[in-house]
């Protein structure tokens, strides 16, 4: 990859831009501190997103988008037809990813267990949630069906609380996801490249890992590897496999999952463009693993392009919790 000009696009336009612009500086350094040819590629508002990324005359780009029009492959077909390489999911794994909605569907599919869930979209109205709601039960997690870092998601205990959760979610999707409220320990997997590199058990200290408890320092509490028996454990990093298989997924993903206190486990979604901040997951987990960050974001770049042109400079080290392997590809309401 020597020689090679890494366009680091990040900003975009959904809610996450700060997240995002956090995540391409953190990966833009890094890129440099190997002597690598970085250009920033900032998109956003009064940008056009054409003319930036032919601007940036790079070879490879690396994603550090999050949210709509950059993780839900809209800036990865774009990319296809300017014939530029890009890090993570092709377009349509990106897109099934980001549309919490089709991800499960396709996960039942597939025998991934999914908490139950049903959709409320344009065509219903607040009046009625009673009747759609029904037997459903509380308590319920309410969610836009497509944004990502838990941006307006809700834990409603009542009638009350689920009104105000699908109103002010509908504020932010035309579609909303609601979701049985699974108790148990959230626990997030990370794949590199086809390999499981571990699992790690988020405790947020305010009961719920909303957008607050996800980027603030010190609200939540992380232990990696996840507090479970060994078996279980190893049981948590298959399921999560067969899930990143189910949407086809490439690149560095993270599966974010619910263990119960008895023997069920949950995935909840999959992140294809995982954040690489000083809160986020990825690099935690691939740290366990061997790869500090440097060699982390060096991997997922080398992944951007054929191996036979993209040796990775950096010795990749094998992942310590579980013996490497590839992985192979194989309305209304959900219970």
């Amino acid at each position: 990859m020597d020689g090679l000009r890494i366009g680091v696009v990040m900003g975009g336009f959904s809610h996450e831009r700060e997240v995002s612009l956090t995540t391409g500086e953190a990966v833009a350094s890094a890129l440099e501190d190997t002597g690598r040819q970085v250009v920033r590629v900032p998109l956003g508002p009064g940008t056009d997103t054409v003319d930036a990324l032919r601007a940036a005359r790079m070879d490879v780009a690396f994603l550090a988008l999050h949210g709509g029009m950059g993780e839900d492959g809209c800036i990865q077909g774009l990319l296809e037809v300017l014939g530029i390489p890009y890090t993570g999911s092709n377009v349509m794994s990106s897109s099934l990813a980001m549309d919490k909605l089709k991800a499960k569907e396709l996960f039942r599919l597939h025998n991934v267990p999914t908490p139950p869930y049903y959709t409320f979209g344009e065509a219903d109205r607040l009046s009625d949630i009673e009747e759609i709601h029904g037997s459903f039960g509380f308590p319920a997690i309410v969610k836009p069906r497509r944004e990502g870092s838990s941006i307006g998601i809700c834990k409603a205990e009542d009638m009350t609380e689920l009104v105000a959760a699908i109103d002010h979610a509908s504020r932010l999707d035309t579609s909303v996801l609601v979701e049985r409220f699974i108790q148990g320990r959230e626990v997030a997997v990370g794949l590199l490249g086809g390999r499981v590199l571990g699992a790690i058990e988020i405790a947020p200290k305010s009961g719920i890992y909303d957008y607050e408890a996800k980027y603030t320092p010190g609200m939540t509490d992380y232990y990696m590897p996840a507090r479970l028996p060994p078996t279980r454990y190893q049981g948590v990093l298959n399921l999560a496999e067969r899930a990143a298989n189910a949407l086809d997924t490439q690149g560095a993903v993270r599966v974010d999952l619910i263990v119960t206190e008895g023997h069920n486990e949950y995935v909840l979604e999959i992140n294809t463009l995982p954040g690489m901040t000083a809160t986020s997951l990825l690099p935690k987990i691939a740290a366990s693993a061997g790869f500090n960050f440097v060699q982390l974001v060096d991997r997922i770049l080398a992944d951007a392009l054929p191996a036979a042109a993209a040796p990775s400079v950096q010795q990749e080290p094998e992942p310590a919790t579980v013996p490497a392997r590839r992985m192979t590809r194989q309305r209304r309401r959900a219970s």
